[in-house]
């Protein structure tokens, strides 16, 4: 027994030594250190494995983290740490590169990317409605958004902006109705990749059609706007004394006593007839001369080595003299081309696909943000960027700028529109083989705004 008790009180003596002593090596205690583990830690393969220590890419090369299913961590290229932390792993999956950004971004710059998703959403009775603005995407300075969904028969009231007003169905059908600035009445019935666009103080409604509605994505040409700040119909005679109105429409003022007390904005109405059966036929009534609508998908798109492109601004919509757009297919695998915009910043909406975008600020600054469906990107006039298609099927997107003609420049066409001296001494000085390599490949000066290219990069 005394031996027994000997070599317990050995054992506990033992074991206090051992724990007083901190084992440095240990993965656990690493951890808690926030310090990397030794390349003995992790299986061979984890070197080919994004965000883990042992990860090299000296190309930055995109990672599709949600088509992927990966959880993005702030490694890269054997610097950075773990996370001990509280984290955000959706969060983290849908923006990948701002955890592990390039090694080319550098410096500060302001948000440029927003989701519909954190916009506070108005209910109504039969839709809702939601918007981003520079209060939400505070880069947002020039234009504006609102996504509503309206289902059938269901009324956006009649009401006016002081800001214009451009429209892109995003599904559905729905009829239009306004009057122009000379007294001309307007109706016009859209689908899915139509558009319609409504200047400064033109009134107007919405209504959906179909058994299923419609939802469609407003823009508007100022960042400050607010849908809030409509001029609705029914809030006006709302908060006018029912004697004006009486005498307005030369009507006794019990005519007026159930009109709504406030407005009614987003509301069920009955269902519509045909254009031709609704259309106003009163002696003084005129048909407008001005088309507020445009079919955007229906025109025909610009084939591109990596998807196509449609732009509809002033010389082929004239009524939209504040707000032109790009509709842009960006097939897996490829890239719209690095350019840049003189005229107008980018307001960009992505509809469908996975994008990776890197702006550059010049200073030395670039940043790279994810965009995914639902999403809104800024980019400043004249930063260059490009949108690369980082998942497994095309990205659809809208590039929309406040002005009346789309404008760009493109990297690749400006190479090939300069001196091959000029460019050689710029870029490849010291490198006499890959210069010959680049200029034979830019000498075309062919713009490709949805490029695809010839080997994996």
């Amino acid at each position: 027994m005394h031996y027994i008790r000997s070599l317990l009180l050995v054992s506990i003596a033992l074991g206090n030594f051992g724990s007083a002593i901190p084992l440095q090596d240990s993965p656990r205690q690493r951890f808690l250190d926030d310090q990397t583990l030794p390349e003995k830690y992790y299986r061979k393969s984890s070197s080919s494995k994004p965000y883990t220590p042992g990860n090299k890419d000296p190309l930055d090369k995109a990672v599709d983290a949600v088509g992927d299913e990966l959880d993005p961590l702030p490694w890269r290229n054997g610097h950075g740490a773990s996370v001990l932390g509280p984290w955000n792993w959706e969060r983290s999956r849908q923006s990948p590169d701002l955890v592990r950004p390039p090694s080319t971004d550098h410096g500060n710059m302001a948000n440029m990317r927003w989701s519909f998703a954190d916009s506070h959403v108005r209910i109504e009775e039969g839709g809702w409605t939601r918007q981003t603005t520079e209060r939400e995407l505070g880069s947002s300075v020039e234009l504006a958004s609102v996504n509503m969904r309206l289902e059938e028969g269901v009324i956006r009231e009649l009401h006016w902006h002081k800001e214009a007003e451009w429209a892109y169905v995003l599904d559905g059908e729905v009829r239009v109705t306004a009057i122009d600035y000379e007294g001309g009445s307007f109706f016009d019935d859209l689908k899915k990749g139509d558009l319609w666009y409504f200047p400064s103080g033109v009134p107007h409604s919405l209504q959906g059609l179909g058994e299923n509605g419609t939802e469609f994505l407003l823009v508007f040409d100022s960042g400050s706007f607010s849908e809030e700040s409509t001029f609705i119909l029914t809030d006006w005679l709302a908060h006018t004394p029912k004697s004006v109105i009486a005498k307005n429409f030369n009507l006794a003022p019990e005519v007026f006593a159930h009109i709504p007390a406030g407005e009614k904005y987003i509301f069920q109405g009955s269902l519509p007839g045909s254009i031709e059966e609704e259309r106003p036929r009163g002696k003084e009534v005129k048909k407008s001369k001005y088309n507020f609508t445009h079919r955007m998908l229906d025109q025909e798109p610009k084939h591109t080595s990596g998807g196509e492109v449609r732009i509809t601004d002033s010389n082929n919509f004239p009524i939209s003299k504040t707000i032109a757009a790009a509709h842009v297919i960006i097939e897996a695998g490829a890239i719209r081309e690095m350019h840049w915009h003189p005229n107008a910043d980018e307001w960009s909406f992505f509809i469908k696909g996975r994008a990776r975008v890197t702006i550059f600020a010049a200073e030395g600054t670039a940043r790279t943000f994810d965009y995914m469906p639902g999403d809104v990107g800024i980019v400043p006039r004249n930063m260059g960027h490009f949108v690369e298609n980082i998942g497994d099927e095309p990205i659809e997107m809208l590039e929309v700028f406040k002005a009346d003609e789309f404008r760009d420049f493109s990297l690749f066409q400006w190479m090939g529109e300069s001196s091959k001296r000029m460019v050689v001494d710029h870029l490849f000085a010291e490198d006499t083989k890959n210069a010959e390599l680049f200029w034979d490949k830019v000498s075309s000066a062919k713009k490709d705004e949805v490029t695809m290219p010839d080997q994996e990069t």
